[in-house]
């Protein structure tokens, strides 16, 4: 299936734009909440948690409704516009409006971190009926094997492009002032705004059809069916290892960029970072055009090792190698580097996976289940997991009497510990089955 230009362009326009929003709600938020109102990792592993139980019931509900409509572009432009509104949305929940209304910093606080998880959940909606619905159901009718790797390799090196614009055009701002963070969510939201609208004259509506013509509900719950499991067996063992993959991603996201700058003391650590990124992507987009070619199983556990060895590294450079000069950045820096290298290829190698055994002319209705495993029940227990690691984290006082805490580097090392178990898990099948083969 040859694409054309326009294809191309609706794909790196929609993923970088979609990115980008996640990459503010699942790494700024956080530092949001930290710094205006002084979260615990409590309440932010809720809000991780509250985030992506409305990201998983939004994707099936809508989801389904696009199989029903036939339709994904309508669903995509509408989606990024109200999206949009919903990010300009947060310009709006400040300390100082809060602490007018409430009388004292603390339970403005209180109130503040409340408002950020509940217009997160709204924002979520939004989001991920346009993003995680409406364009990946898109992007799974649009390609077939012959370039879903590329094109899968391609969305899949966009969160870390994405976090490079975001660290990028963060670096002006201080973080610490409300007045940054107006701006930011201004610019955000109307940059997704205005790519649903421009979403309309360039995207090119999908192949798709219904053809077992079933109800809306039906079309629900129709992942759920066991008949359904039993008939898409490697679908689903794909979903599994994919919410192990996951989960592991969540013990130690949330908390990275406070790790960062808090715990490490890297004020500069976008500079650390920025150039990372760019070799992660590239790394990122060459595996998913290796996953066309040679196939899940060769190329997974290649992309898992580069992930386990970034975790490693990252959990042992605290503990020998001291933090002045340039001693600790040069390992920080090749920690990063395989992490976020591993991470992504990851999800572009399962990305692929997932969609190569979707039923033909039923992503829509699968996508739920995609979010389900991919962010769902990762996006509760990781968050959990990384929250218990951190329980007796030692804490610094702010300037209004409250406290913040620090992360350690623990949470690499309970991140590895749950990768290894998706690691040996597939080691295992894939020895299985190739006795099978041989027998």
């Amino acid at each position: 299936m040859k694409k054309n230009g326009k294809f191309w362009l609706t794909l790196i326009i929609f993923s970088l734009t979609g990115q980008i929003a996640w990459v503010v709600e699942n790494m700024y938020f956080n530092v949001f909440i930290y710094k205006m109102f002084h979260a615990s990792a409590s309440d932010i592993a809720l809000m991780v948690t509250a985030s992506a139980i409305a990201a998983t019931v939004t994707t099936v509900l809508m989801g389904a409704l696009s199989d029903k409509l036939g339709k994904r572009k309508i669903l995509m432009c509408l989606g990024y516009i109200a999206w949009g509104v919903s990010i300009l949305s947060f310009a709006l929940i400040r300390l100082d409006v809060i602490s007018a209304l409430f009388g004292s910093a603390v339970s403005a606080a209180s109130v503040g971190i409340t408002l950020v998880i509940l217009m997160d959940c709204v924002m979520t909606f939004f989001g991920s009926s346009a993003n995680d619905a409406a364009f990946n159901a898109w992007l799974t009718d649009s390609t077939d094997a012959s370039n879903r790797g590329a094109a899968e390799g391609i969305n899949s090196m966009m969160p870390l492009i994405s976090i490079l614009v975001v660290f990028g055009g963060f670096m002006g701002f201080n973080l610490d002032l409300a007045e940054s963070w107006t701006v930011i969510y201004c610019i955000i939201g109307g940059i997704v705004l205005l790519i649903g609208v421009l979403g309309f004259w360039i995207a090119e509506e999908a192949p798709v059809k219904n053809p077992d013509q079933l109800g809306y509900f039906a079309t629900i719950l129709y992942g759920f069916r066991p008949d359904i499991v039993k008939a898409n067996r490697q679908l689903y063992l794909s979903m599994l290892a994919y919410m192990v993959f996951s989960t592991a991603i969540q013990v130690y996201m949330p908390y990275l960029i406070i790790y960062y700058e808090k715990t490490l003391g890297m004020a500069d650590y976008v500079l650390i970072m920025a150039p990372a990124i760019i070799l992660a992507a590239v790394v990122t987009f060459f595996f998913g055009r290796l996953t066309d070619r040679y196939g899940f199983r060769c190329i997974v556990l290649p992309a898992l090792s580069m992930l386990l060895l970034g975790f490693i590294l990252l959990y042992l450079v605290p503990a020998i190698i001291p933090a002045e000069g340039l001693g600790m950045r040069i390992p920080v820096f090749i920690g990063s580097l395989l992490m976020m290298s591993g991470y992504l290829s990851g999800m572009a190698v399962f990305g692929t996976q997932l969609r190569n055994f979707t039923p033909a002319h039923m992503a829509g209705r699968f996508q739920g289940l995609r979010i389900l495993s991919q962010v769902l029940i990762p996006g509760i227990i990781g968050p959990q997991i990384g929250a218990w690691v951190l329980r007796d984290a030692p804490t610094v006082p702010n300037s209004d009497g409250t406290v913040s805490f620090l992360p350690s580097a623990d949470i690499f090392l309970a991140a590895l510990l749950v990768l290894l178990i998706v690691m040996i898990g597939l080691a295992v099948s894939f020895g299985v089955q190739k006795r099978k083969n041989h027998a």
